[in-house]
């Protein structure tokens, strides 16, 4: 197949791209390449996507709508993987009109394009913020999430809702996968497990909110990509059972699906803390503070309907998972 994978330079998108190149597709990426992190790291996930004679790279940013139009007309992709985002819970609170412009108007263009062109299947990235107040565990498709407490959260749920009116409307198969907490090589230097790493291997005090009393569904880049590969594959359906009088949220009588992907198992993250420092050998200097605003204690995905739909299991145990992160942080980075 020709797949257009958006996000392409970025963490979960580097790792995707590569696993469809192994397996013979063809991938169009595209990225921005913003500076929301060290693009240096994206540059080298791309050096080494740019390795496969299967992977073509354009830099564009995905709200251009004109830019966006011309790819969809000049590549004509089969199935699109949708992973370009403006990525980060506090970062929306300091910057919300980058998250309108990439996470809303972004996401139009690719459904517009997917309408246009007769992709296949449209896979795109949700998010677990999308539960944002919720306190029932483990977090299930089937609850209502309309109480998001982070405007990313609400971006990634407004994805949702445009995705099934175009399913709806169009016949466009759209399938959006709720990603919990991703971690290992390649990671974003954004995110806890990374920085945890960095200042630990540093000797830099480390800032360990909510007084370490957090817990996350922490999940193994390659178990996730597995997932979204999977999902890739298993075109979306509609419901033959759904019923407009007692709605179920994650499907429809549209080609419509909404899944969990995550470990189904969630971590202290005092517990995570300890792996990093049993990997690397050195003891964490932990500072700890209050919760952030738009953070959430915990997070737990039920991840049933995308195991009964396409067997997915995660695999890897987490002090496997920090072993195989610490290991690249030091390779990469010549410590």
């Amino acid at each position: 197949m020709k797949v257009l994978v958006t996000g392409a330079a970025g963490f979960i998108g580097f790792a995707t791209v590569r696993h469809l190149l192994g397996r013979g597709d063809e991938v169009v990426g595209v990225d921005n390449l913003n500076d929301y992190y060290d693009v240096r790291l994206k540059q080298a996930r791309l050096e080494i996507l740019r390795q496969h004679n299967g992977f073509k790279f354009t830099r564009l940013d995905i709200e251009n709508r004109s830019d966006m139009e011309a790819l969809f007309t000049g590549e004509k992709p089969n199935r699109v993987v949708h992973l370009a985002a403006q990525a980060g819970v506090r970062y929306s609170i300091e910057n919300p009109h980058a998250y309108i412009n990439s996470n809303i108007m972004g996401f139009l263009n690719v459904l517009e394009g997917c309408r246009h062109h007769q992709v296949g299947h449209l896979v795109y990235a949700s998010s677990s913020s999308v539960y944002g107040a919720n306190t029932l565990m483990p977090f299930s498709v089937e609850q209502n999430v309309d109480h998001p407490v982070s405007l990313y959260g609400a971006t990634k749920k407004s994805n949702e809702l445009m995705a099934h009116s175009y399913a709806h409307l169009y016949g466009i198969p759209v399938t959006g996968l709720r990603f919990f907490t991703v971690y290992g090589p390649w990671g974003r230097p954004d995110m806890a497990p990374f920085i945890f790493t960095q200042k630990i291997l540093q000797g830099d005090p480390i800032d360990v909110f909510n007084h370490g009393k957090h817990s996350r569904d922490f999940t193994y880049i390659d178990d996730i990509v597995e997932g979204v590969v999977r999902t890739l594959d298993k075109i979306a359906a509609p419901n033959p059972n759904w019923l407009g009088d007692k709605p179920d949220p994650g499907s429809s009588s549209a080609p419509y699906r909404l899944y969990n992907i995550g470990n189904n198992q969630p971590v202290e993250l005092m517990y995570f803390i300890e792996c990093i420092e049993n990997s690397t050998g050195v003891k964490a200097i932990k500072n700890f503070l209050p919760m952030q605003a738009g953070d959430v204690p915990q997070t737990y995905a039920d991840v049933d309907d995308l195991t009964t739909a396409v067997g997915f299991k995660p695999s890897t145990p987490i002090e496997q998972g920090v072993d195989r992160l610490v290991k690249w942080y030091r390779e990469f980075y010549q410590i």
